[in-house]
């Protein structure tokens, strides 16, 4: 786990990588595969504190596998690992 703790409706998310070849087995070099757009929540802030005060509690957990908003996030790197930090805004859904 990286040593980052995201603020606020943030969260952390590794992104899995995507398959290499298509359904036929055709090999796609790098410059023809998508950005991925599938990731695995590694942390999340606390929620979003509305204009009131209240904390609207965060609705993925580390662990979750989402899909988020194409060219959304700040991409990061530690180490050898390369991260995403989203808004919980930029998930669209939670996949089972």
């Amino acid at each position: 786990m990286p040593a980052l703790k995201p603020l606020n409706d943030r969260l952390v998310v590794k992104t899995v990588t995507p398959e290499e070849k298509t359904a036929g087995g055709i090999i796609l070099p790098d410059s023809a595969q998508e950005k991925p757009q599938e990731a695995e929540v590694i942390a999340t802030g606390p929620g979003k504190t509305l204009d009131n005060g209240k904390l609207v509690p965060m609705e993925v957990k580390p662990g979750d596998r989402v899909i988020y908003a194409k060219y959304s996030g700040t991409e990061i790197k530690l180490g050898s690992e390369e991260y995403v930090i989203l808004r919980q805004d930029d998930v669209l859904a939670i996949k089972n």
